[in-house]
């Protein structure tokens, strides 16, 4: 049996594994499966995998730095793979054309100028971005995210955007705190956008170690990439 085979059949066991975990946390949950959708992060791997995830019907892959996404997004279109691509990543203004080139999904909206770079470059290419607002509920911005007092005003920023369309809410739990406490948080942060536009209803949390208890706290979105992928390994 060949490497690649081999590779596609552990990525192909590692992705079903996954699946019925989520299935499994959403009927503890109450839940159906249907709610809460995987995104693979491929960050540190190559497009190879990336291709045989999509091969293998994952849909919805994230990415963390544009200089790597970029380069495996155009790698797939030339295979004819189209995958949703979500920028789950710290983003700068000057990364926003090139983002928004690629991207349907932007997870990490939490300043007003980014807002407007987003914005334009979306408009430039002529089609809409769907965003997610990044709460820091600690208040530390330093790792990205808004404070959750100034989260009306930016909600209302991206509601106002002519190219963006505000999907939701987006949060990495804070260093020592209990998951559960950050993603209840989260899910009154994602009523007070809703109260912005009422079809904000995304809330994308948990990632490797804690996406259980996010799907038990409402998250619709989970972004998970060891437990598909393996450990990272720096790229070549």
């Amino acid at each position: 049996m060949s490497t690649d085979t081999d590779r596609r059949d552990q990525l192909r066991a590692n992705l079903s594994r996954v699946q019925d975990a989520i299935a499994a946390a959403c009927r503890e949950a109450g839940r159906s499966p249907d709610s809460v959708r995987l995104i693979v992060v491929t960050k540190n791997f190559p497009a190879a995998d990336a291709a045989v995830l999509v091969e293998e019907g994952q849909t919805d892959l994230g990415e963390n730095r544009d200089q790597e996404a970029a380069g495996k997004a155009a790698e797939l279109a030339a295979q004819g793979l189209t995958p949703s691509w979500h920028f789950v990543g710290q983003l700068q203004r000057n990364k926003t054309r090139s983002v928004a080139s690629y991207a349907s999904w932007v997870h990490s909206i939490d300043r007003t100028r980014l807002v407007d770079a987003l914005d334009a470059a979306a408009t430039a290419y002529g089609h809409s971005v769907n965003s997610l607002i990044q709460v820091s509920l600690d208040g530390d911005t330093s790792r990205g995210g808004v404070t959750i007092a100034d989260l009306p005003a930016l909600a209302d920023r991206v509601a106002g955007a002519q190219s963006l369309r505000l999907r939701g809410v987006m949060a990495v739990a804070p260093i020592g705190w209990e998951p559960r406490k950050a993603f209840e948080l989260l899910a009154e942060c994602s009523r007070t956008v809703r109260n912005v536009e009422p079809a904000a209803s995304e809330i994308s949390a948990g990632m490797s170690g804690d996406y259980v208890t996010a799907i038990g706290c409402g998250t619709t979105m989970v972004r998970l990439g060891r437990n598909v992928l393996g450990e990272r390994e720096p790229m070549a």
